[in-house]
């Protein structure tokens, strides 16, 4: 008589083989997870669906700010984790499929809402281009990190393959943030985000290399001047969090391609 197979979703430490006589997966052992790192990433995750839900109301104010409280909360999981030696498998994959929502779906359904409505102004077919838009951010966003981690450890700290989906979320969060603070109308922002959401996608699913802050250390030792960056950056950011925010994360997503055209004209100047 064949033995009784092991439940496919038992959270077992080992392989439970009976003993004297002892029934087929009576007794397991129990492996559970580290609440603290999960905390932050279910926080993130509801940060991102929380941000969907302000879109569908209308409230684009506040479902850009959750998608930057959702990065926030998105970079402190990692290194909690890391710093309570309580990184696990489960919490990897948890942390990415957080990251499908709060820096996927999230920032592509609330562009779609905000801005891509006022296409059909320019002919019934460009509807159709703002929805196949925001499908591609949200696709680009899984893809790259899929990626990310089919290449976990096998490529460099110091770089990025491809635009952060956090970063990109963060662009167009704050393109959304930047329009409302101003007063902007739908009607003039709809084009200049339709090439926004395409650039940051297109970025997501680049090979170039983005410099990722891993190596930047705190504890290190820094000329006096520089030290005057960080109140002078808080001034900025308290004075137009929106324009700020914008600012840096566009100059981030650009610094690659640019970068990379300067390479290219340097191999240009060697050859001649």
């Amino acid at each position: 008589m064949k033995s009784e197979p092991r439940h496919l979703y038992s959270l077992s430490s080992s392989s439970s083989v009976p003993q004297n006589g002892g029934e087929p997966g009576r007794h397991f052992g129990r492996r559970g997870i580290f609440l603290l790192p999960n905390l932050f990433t279910t926080a993130a995750l509801f940060a991102g669906f929380y941000s969907i839900v302000a879109a569908m109301n209308g409230q684009f104010t506040l479902a850009a700010i959750a998608i930057f409280i959702a990065m926030v909360l998105d970079g402190l999981d990692g290194r909690v984790a890391r710093l309570t030696g309580t990184a696990t498998a489960f919490g990897t994959q948890y942390d990415s499929l957080s990251d499908v929502i709060a820096f996927g779906l999230a920032p592509a359904l609330v562009m779609y809402r905000f801005a891509f409505p006022t296409l059909t102004e320019y002919g019934p077919a460009w509807a159709n281009v703002g929805w196949l838009v925001a499908f591609f951010y949200a696709a680009a966003t899984a893809m790259r990190l899929a990626r990310f981690n089919a290449r976990a450890g096998k490529v460099g700290k110091r770089y990025f393959q491809g635009l952060p989906s956090p970063a990109a979320a963060a662009l167009l969060a704050g393109l959304v943030w930047l329009s409302q603070s101003l007063g902007l109308s739908m009607q003039v922002i709809a084009l200049p985000a339709l090439g926004l959401t395409l650039f940051a996608g297109v970025m997501m699913l680049s090979n170039l290399g983005y410099y990722s802050f891993k190596e930047f250390k705190l504890d290190r030792r820094l000329a006096f001047p520089s030290v005057i960056l960080v109140p002078l950056l808080f001034v900025a950011i308290s004075l137009s969090p929106p324009g700020v925010l914008f600012g840096v994360f566009f100059i981030y997503a650009l610094s690659a391609p640019l970068w990379w055209l300067v390479r290219i004209e340097r191999r240009r100047r060697r050859r001649y």
